[in-house]
């Protein structure tokens, strides 16, 4: 009997289940999606260091949708929660007519398993979908070729998900017993005539709190901006800080203030029903300002994710094509407790041999006493940029090396004249004071001794193969420069034929980094990379951040509107006798309507407005780090960030607003 009461309650409410289903379905969609990853590498013509970041990320995946389930779990304990609010007056006639509150608790339940079963199987097929078109992603993002199209069911994700979720529809039941047995008759049966709180009633205290709050947040942007994406920096911590208390403080504040700010123009306030949807938006901000702020700030994190993710990934890819320039490169650190004179000399003592078709060359770096800061202290004006300077050193190579590495890359030798030197660097964040150095200046003094600036443009190559180009500010001097030079590197690049000779040094640089061969008082220390190395090592990396990045943001987004959809609607089932009466008094199905329209999307909007203001922000500081490796191209990961934004954010809107409607009739 019970279940057959569910399940017309489901039938007939089935437009009060939409927002809760649709949020079910994404999430079930979604997190199978992501934990399919595994599967897919059979249609890949993948090798087996590929192979292997696919079982990486899958595994990290799991560790995330671990986090996720929490997030998806509260979400859907909420969304319960506002179908049971909803349902007070009716659950309190249930137990009027004499039914108990543990068999109100067994249609709860089986109401809830309809739902969930329902949910779960629709969430599986489109995310069986959905996982189709994430395997062209991945293919793109690996570099890969699939072998054959073929459609991939994974059975570890369904299960997974079906676990995950079932534990989570577990919960949903205890909670739902728990609440209904807490409830009293009298609250049920006058849900809808209780009123929400204020917190701050006072408009001059409103008004002192938005004003606080503004200023908090352009503090926390001021911070941010000089910090950098430095997590140790202490006012990168602290602006994490005033941007959470400023946007608490933002929406603590905002609907007080605005009624306060509308009616100062009494044109747009006494404007149609302007009075009545200022008033709606107003009680709901003043009584949901912590889930407004959260909500800001998961839409902040996603427009932010999504925004970077694509970018920093193609940025840091682009970027290898310059800072790899030979097959492999390695060096060693000359000091005092050398015990060979270069790279090479180094080698021999391991009996490693270079065979006749390799083309190698071995050249040294030095440094001196003198400070880049020093040099440069006409063009970075402020403390915080000579603070990012730092105690840098000067480097120094000599024309005869840089004519070696020219010549390794088939590019002509280049002379100075013993009063000449060139100016070269690479290093993103710091090349534009540089650029500005060499261009403007036509000397330089080294050791005390004027020097002519030979070059105008700087140099920006990188002179060996790396992850990253290191070069902050090297001088290309003549061979037989006066001033101290305190040698500091000694660096080998070498050239092969692709792939022939790529196992011989990968052992080798595997072996040093693995501690096979330890400093004694023979050898030395060897640091070094194959190009091919340098690409699976952040082809790796970029692709799980950039995986973990769409996979939250996604989950974010959900939630965000989700929530955003369901206290909507929750108002709806509170404001019915607000909108007969509007009609009582001669407001039209047109009038009401359109009140219902601007009040739902002024609420969807205000917290997405703040966070894209946040994001605004977060973006250029993050362009700001990814320039290290390259210059960002974000076009195309707004683009798809914007269409996702629209297409989820939007689909909520009209669900709600349709639901809003359907309520108040």
């Amino acid at each position: 009997m019970y279940s057959k009461i569910a399940f017309n309650n489901v039938k007939k409410s089935i437009k009060d289940y939409a927002i809760y289903f649709l949020t079910l379905t994404f999430a079930v969609c979604i997190f199978y999606s992501f934990n399919s990853i595994e599967s897919q590498k059979a249609i890949f013509e993948m090798n087996s260091s590929q192979s292997n970041t696919i079982s990486g990320l899958s595994k990290i995946i799991g560790m995330v949708s671990i986090f996720v389930s929490v997030i998806l779990g509260s979400l859907i304990i909420y969304a319960n929660n506002f179908l049971i609010k909803k349902r007070k007056k009716e659950l309190g006639i249930y137990m009027t007519l004499g039914m108990g509150k543990s068999k109100i608790s067994k249609i709860l339940l089986c109401e809830t398993l309809i739902i969930g079963i329902m949910s779960l199987l629709a969430g599986l097929v489109l995310g069986m979908i959905f996982s189709q078109g994430l395997s062209v992603f991945t293919a793109k993002l690996f570099d890969v070729w699939m072998r054959e199209y073929k459609f991939i069911i994974s059975f570890e994700a369904m299960i997974k998900s079906t676990i995950y979720f079932g534990i989570m529809f577990l919960l949903v039941m205890i909670f739902n017993t728990v609440v209904v047995s807490k409830y009293k008759l009298i609250d049920m049966l006058t849900a809808s005539r209780k009123s929400e709180n204020v917190k701050f009633k006072n408009p001059i205290v409103n008004i002192i709190i938005f004003i606080l709050s503004i200023i908090i947040l352009f503090a926390a942007y001021y911070l941010v901006i000089k910090a950098g994406l430095n997590p140790e920096d202490s006012r990168f911590v602290m602006s994490l800080v005033l941007g959470i208390v400023g946007t608490l403080l933002f929406f603590i504040s905002l609907g007080r203030f605005s009624i306060y700010l509308i009616q100062n123009n009494k044109k747009a306030y006494f404007k149609e029903l302007n009075i009545f949807v200022l008033r709606q938006i107003s009680s709901k901000v003043n009584t949901n300002f912590v889930s407004m702020t959260i909500i800001s700030l998961m839409l902040f994190l996603t427009i932010t994710t999504l925004s970077t993710g694509l970018s920093f990934k193609n940025a840091l890819e682009s970027s290898l094509k310059d800072t790899t320039p030979f097959s492999a490169s390695a060096l060693m650190f000359l000091d005092e407790r050398s015990n060979s004179k270069d790279i090479k000399e180094n080698l021999d003592k391991l009996n490693f041999k270079f065979n006749d078709d390799e083309k190698y060359i071995i050249y040294t770096e030095y440094i001196s006493n003198e400070k880049l800061k020093d040099i440069l202290k006409d063009y970075i004006k402020s403390p915080e940029d000579i603070k990012g300077f730092g105690d840098n050193q000067i480097e120094f190579i000599k024309i005869s090396d840089y004519n070696k590495i020219k010549s390794l890359k088939g590019e002509k030798d280049l002379y100075l004249n013993q009063d000449e030197v060139l100016i070269a660097s690479s290093f993103g964040n710091k090349i534009k004071e540089i650029s500005k150095f060499a261009k403007n200046e036509e000397t330089i003094i080294l050791s005390g001794e004027e020097y002519k600036i030979a070059n105008s443009d700087l140099i920006t190559e990188s002179f060996y193969t790396d992850s990253i180009s290191e070069n902050v500010f090297t001088i290309i001097v003549p061979d037989n420069f006066k001033g101290e030079l305190i040698p500091s590197r000694s660096i080998l690049n070498v050239n092969y034929s692709e792939g022939k000779y790529e196992e011989k040094y990968e052992d080798l640089f595997t072996d040093f980094r693995s501690g096979s061969y330890t400093r004694n008082d023979y050898t030395d220390f060897v640091l070094g990379y194959t190009r091919n190395q340098i690409y699976t090592e952040n082809k790796s990396m970029t692709t799980v951040i950039l995986f973990i990045a769409i996979y939250l943001g996604i989950v974010f987004l959900i939630s965000s509107a989700a929530i955003l959809s369901l206290q909507q609607l929750s108002e709806a089932v509170d404001s019915k006798e607000r909108y007969s009466s509007l009609k009582r008094i001669g407001a039209s199905k047109r009038m009401i309507n359109k009140t219902i329209f601007k009040q739902t999307i002024i609420y969807f909007m205000i917290p997405l407005i703040l966070a894209i203001v946040h994001s605004i922000v977060g973006i250029s500081v993050i362009n700001d780090f990814i320039v290290l490796f390259n210059k960002p191209s974000i076009g195309l990961s707004s683009f798809v960030t914007l269409f996702t934004l629209v297409a989820i954010y939007a689909g909520y809107f009209y669900a709600t607003y349709t639901g809003y409607k359907n309520v108040v009739k």
